[in-house]
C-alpha cells in the first residue's frame, strides 16, 4: 500500500500515545494524523498489496474503520482535518456484472471458465473538514465535499457527490440541511482555512469558537476579517 500525506510529514510516531491502536503520522509543527490498524483490506480481509491512500494532516479515522481496495484500480484520498467515527467503511469497488446471466465470478474457480469484466468506479475523494459518523458506509466513486457531516450509519451511494457544508443522513443518504447560510458557506470555501499553518490557527483560535449559525452578519464579518489577515500575511 502506498500512503502519501503532506509535505511537512516527519515520519511515523511509534511512541505516540495512540500508537497502540493507530498508525500515527507526525508533522513538523507537532500535529498528527491517525490511521487505525488493519485499515487497508481486500475482499479476503487481508492487507492489499496495491493501491494508493492520501491522507491530509490532522485527520483521524476511528478504530475499526476500513478501506476496501479491489485490484488496485481505485485510490482513496481523504483531506485535512477529517474526523472519522468508529467502524467507518470506504468500499472503493468490488462490483459484479449484473447485466449478464449470472453475477458469479466463474473465473475464480479456475476450471476453464471466463467471467465478464468487473465494472469499475472512479477514485473516492473526501475533501477537508468532514465529520463522518460511526458506522457510515461510503461506496465507490463518491466525492464528499468540504465541511460536510455524514450522520451515523449513513449509506453514501456509489458515484454520489455531496454539497459543501451539507448534513447527510439515512440509507441511502439524503441532504437534510446545510450547516450555514449560503453566503457563509461561500466565504468558508474562499477562506480554505485548512491550508493555513498552525501559527495562523493559533492566532485566530477565538474565531473558531464562535457560533457562525447564530448571526449571519457577524459570521460574515468574522470570515472577512480572517480573509483580510490571510492577504496581509501573504503580502508581508
Amino acid at each position: 500500500m502506498n500512503v502519501t500525506t503532506s509535505d511537512d510529514f516527519i515520519g511515523v510516531l511509534p511512541n505516540h500515545r495512540l500508537s497502540k491502536l493507530f498508525i500515527v503520522l507526525g508533522y513538523r509543527d507537532g500535529t498528527f494524523s491517525a490511521i487505525p490498524n488493519k485499515f487497508f483490506r481486500d475482499w479476503t480481509d487481508e492487507e492489499p498489496p496495491h493501491g494508493t491512500f492520501n491522507i491530509g494532516r490532522c485527520t483521524c479515522l476511528g478504530v475499526g474503520s476500513i478501506a476496501k481496495y479491489d485490484a488496485g484500480l481505485q485510490n482513496l484520498s481523504v483531506g485535512k482535518y477529517v474526523s472519522g467515527g468508529l467502524r467507518v467503511k470506504f468500499l472503493l469497488n468490488g462490483q459484479h456484472e449484473i447485466r449478464t446471466i449470472s453475477t458469479s465470478m466463474f473465473a475464480f474457480q479456475e476450471v476453464g471458465l471466463s467471467s465478464p469484466p468487473q465494472p469499475q468506479h472512479s477514485d473516492m475523494i473526501v475533501h477537508n473538514d468532514v465529520w463522518i459518523g460511526d458506522e457510515t458506509m461510503i461506496l465507490g466513486g463518491s466525492v464528499i465535499e468540504s465541511g460536510c457531516v455524514l450522520g451515523a450509519r449513513a449509506l453514501i451511494p456509489p458515484n454520489f457527490r455531496t454539497e459543501p457544508y451539507g448534513i447527510y443522513v439515512g440509507s441511502p443518504a439524503r441532504l437534510v440541511r446545510f450547516r450555514f447560510p449560503e453566503k457563509v458557506r461561500e466565504k468558508l470555501l474562499e477562506l480554505k482555512w485548512w491550508d493555513q499553518p498552525l501559527a495562523w490557527l493559533k492566532k485566530h483560535n477565538q474565531a473558531f469558537l464562535t457560533d457562525l449559525s447564530a448571526d449571519e452578519g457577524r459570521a460574515l464579518e468574522i470570515l472577512t476579517e480572517l480573509q483580510r489577515d490571510q492577504v496581509d500575511q501573504a503580502t508581508a
